[in-house]
């Protein structure tokens, strides 16, 4: 890729980036291109469709949280790592207003450019569950899709506006009922 061209898609990524984060996923793809200041054809050109553009932009958001559920389970107790992978899982989509429908839709079409970088992220949290569980912290009756599940649920109570705060102290509750005291 030429230079200029690869500064326009870095670019491009940056804004876009940006524009969802104040406007959602459903942003103008016509205003990530002004504020780019490129033309909306060279954004096309970049990213063909809005999934791409999202593709690209959360593929490396959801490996980072993939590979950190085993970075907090090096790090701590099962039960912290497990309430500390969660939260920032349910902070990364609360952050990203709108991201839970690409999730939800990604990981239930294998055709979708995500779907590869849900279905790890889920594992990764069936994983630390798993751990959690296996150390008697947290209840067996759960699974990762349940957790996954929760998590959309999170995020989602978490974009209606006037609801951030009852969707942090139902954080707090439903964390507390899946864990348990069982284990020091």
């Amino acid at each position: 890729m030429r230079a200029d061209a690869q500064a326009n898609r870095d670019r491009l990524l940056v804004v876009a980036g940006a524009v969802f984060a104040e406007q959602g996923v459903e942003a103008s793809m016509r205003d990530i291109a002004r504020r780019a200041g490129v033309g909306l054809a060279t954004l096309l050109r970049h990213f063909p469709t809005r999934e791409a553009l999202l593709e690209a932009l959360l593929r490396t958001s959801f490996d980072e949280l993939t590979a950190r559920a085993a970075e907090v389970e090096a790090a701590g107790s099962p039960r912290e790592a497990l309430m500390t992978w969660v939260r920032e899982f349910v902070g990364f989509t609360t952050d990203n207003h709108g991201v839970v429908t690409s999730m939800v839709k990604a990981i239930e079409e294998p055709e979708s450019a995500l779907h590869a970088s849900c279905v790890a992220l889920r594992a990764a949290g069936a994983r630390i569950l798993g751990s959690a569980q296996a150390a008697d912290v947290a209840r067996p009756d759960i699974d990762g899709e349940d957790l996954f599940a929760l998590v959309s649920a999170f995020a989602w109570l978490g974009d209606q506006p006037g609801h951030e705060a009852r969707a942090k102290r139902l954080f707090d509750l439903v964390m507390g009922a899946i864990l348990t005291d069982r284990a020091g």
